[in-house]
């Protein structure tokens, strides 16, 4: 060995080098968030009609986030293992409660009303089915095997059937993608990626036929031809392009926003809010938020390459992937190539249960990333 690298073996480690191995942060992944949380305050300040209780609210909420993800940080993968299993059961068993008990709302039946708030259970399952899917995998030999693919393709769809049946096909989607993203991490191979989607699209007339309710139909009918009802259900669609296209390459600049000024965006805080963002910073700011997120997403994936075992490795990739699917209906959705099924832009729409359980979806990565150093220390 070296005198350099027996240097740097014994070499005391700086103040701040110390505070963060306490507080287990993984800084790269620290800063990306923070950033794009400061992003987000100055579209919504645009959004919300300069409204500055909006922002105070939002931000009590990333601070309840960032508290989340810091504790959650300090619990070990093993403790999130160990658990998995009864906290994906918790989390089924209060979806057939929402079913039963649940409060209504808007049309749908998602949230529990506890009396002094109300509880949203299909935010939980985002992460306990991926949870469960890396519990049930992660002593098996992988490539996952046939057998193996049946059980976890019921453990995913349980959950999945349970909310869209609130109906909440946006959420649906996050939770089926998350328990799919762990398969792929686990190794299926392409031709059962093939027949999956083959029977998929078999089955698809039959669930429009008789399980999607005629909103859902109508959101892919005007995906196809939003112009065919301008003033009624394709109204998000058209004002959304008009927004995103007259942002041009350098955009309007802050608060120049005249869609969502003028009240023609609706949802312009929440689920459309990436319309505002580029009609304000234009085609390059949208590439620079995209670079962000892919920052996010790479770091993840990073965390999950160097994870120290097959559970922990299968959990982070998962939860990269869900991120990415996030970003891509969101942005899919609003530029008019999706359907629009309520999916929040991540990290920046307005909202308190999303960002919550994407910054616990971040918590538990930097847990398996800091929690490796120590051990590997």
């Amino acid at each position: 060995m070296s005198f350099e690298s027996r240097r740097e073996e014994f070499k005391t480690p700086t103040l701040f080098e110390r505070l963060v191995g306490k507080l287990h942060i993984d800084i790269p992944l620290l800063m990306s968030l923070l950033l794009i949380c400061l992003l987000s305050f100055v579209v919504l300040y645009s959004a919300g009609n300069q409204d500055i209780g909006l922002l105070l609210r939002q931000a009590a909420r990333i601070g309840l986030a960032f508290g989340f993800m810091i504790v959650l940080s300090h619990v070990s993968p093993y403790q999130f293992k160990r658990y998995s299993a009864l906290l994906f059961g918790i989390g089924v068993a209060l979806l057939i409660a929402v079913l039963v008990l649940g409060h209504i709302g808007k049309g749908a039946q998602r949230w529990l009303n506890l009396g002094f708030f109300r509880f949203q259970p299909s935010e939980m399952i985002k992460i306990t089915t991926p949870m469960m899917i890396a519990w049930y995998l992660a002593d098996y030999t992988l490539p996952v095997k046939p057998f193996q693919l049946i059980v976890a393709g019921v453990l995913i769809l349980i959950p999945t059937l349970l909310i869209a049946k609130q109906p909440d096909l946006g959420t649906a989607i996050l939770v089926a993608s998350s328990g799919m993203a762990v398969l792929f991490f686990a190794g299926i191979s392409w031709r059962l990626i093939g027949v999956i989607a083959g029977l998929i699209g078999a089955i698809t007339p039959i669930i429009w036929k008789f399980f999607m309710h005629d909103y859902q139909r109508a959101r892919i009918i005007t995906l196809l031809d939003p112009e065919a009802d301008p003033l009624g259900k394709g109204y998000h669609i058209i004002q959304s392009k008009i927004a995103i296209g007259s942002g041009g390459i350098y955009g309007k600049g802050w608060l120049g926003s005249k869609q969502s000024e003028l009240e023609f965006l609706p949802e312009s805080s929440t689920d459309f809010i990436f319309a505002v963002f580029a009609e304000e910073f234009g085609l390059f700011g949208c590439l620079g938020l995209l670079l962000l997120y892919l920052l996010i997403i790479g770091r993840s994936l990073y965390i999950a390459a160097l994870a120290q075992d097959t559970y922990s490795r299968l959990l982070a990739g998962s939860l990269a992937f869900t991120f990415f699917v996030y970003v891509f209906v969101n942005i899919g959705m609003v530029i008019g190539v999706l359907p629009v099924v309520g999916v929040p832009l991540p990290m920046i729409s307005y909202g308190g249960t999303s960002i919550v359980t994407l910054m616990a979806g971040f918590g538990i990565l930097m847990s398996i990333h800091t929690h490796k150093k120590l051990i590997s220390n």
